[in-house]
């Protein structure tokens, strides 16, 4: 689990091979419980996908997400933890309504310090449960607060300014954690 000294970045390859590793690890897990499945990677823009911030950021999404369906009584079935070069990914078995859950959890995104910075995606019978499905808004973009979909597909902010912006989330995050 201990993350590289020298991050290495990713090639695109690698990244479609971890998507297609994933869906089939979620393939398998629908097919063996029938429960709705929460698939939990990082906002991580760039080549990048690896490091010790990465994986400080996963351990403390891991964390919240555990407290959250212990403190929703959501009990878990199954939960995997993959620390891979592409990016750090956890998949839980959990036995609850999906679209509740997916509720659950986007309010943990959007109140967590570092909750803008997951992916918590909930996968029910019928395929994924989208925050617009429960008439939610749709993600935030991390700098201007327009929809992340929409930023990402124009390319509307540059890389060092996203990066900044994660950068000083989890250094306000780490800040607020100290002073306790």
């Amino acid at each position: 689990m201990n993350a590289p000294a020298h991050p290495r970045s990713v090639e695109l390859t690698q990244l479609l091979a971890a998507r297609d590793a994933r869906a089939a690890r979620h393939a398998a897990a629908r097919e063996r419980y029938s429960l709705p499945l929460v698939s939990l990677t990082l906002v991580s823009p760039g080549p990048v996908k690896d490091g010790l911030q990465q994986r400080h950021v996963m351990r403390e999404a891991l964390k919240a997400l555990d407290a959250c369906l212990s403190r929703e009584s959501r009990p878990i079935v199954e939960r995997e933890v993959y620390w891979l070069p592409t990016g750090p990914e956890a998949l839980y078995v959990v036995n609850a309504e999906a679209a509740h859950l997916k509720a659950a959890l986007v309010e943990l995104e959007n109140r967590h310090a570092l909750g803008r910075l997951w992916d918590l995606d909930v996968i029910g019978a019928g395929g994924p449960v989208s925050r617009q499905s429960l008439g939610m808004p749709a993600r935030p973009c991390l700098l201007c607060g327009e929809a992340a979909h929409a930023c990402a597909r124009s390319q509307r902010h540059t890389l060092p300014s996203l990066l900044a912006a994660i950068e000083e989330r989890i250094d306000a995050f780490d800040r607020r954690a100290t002073a306790r």
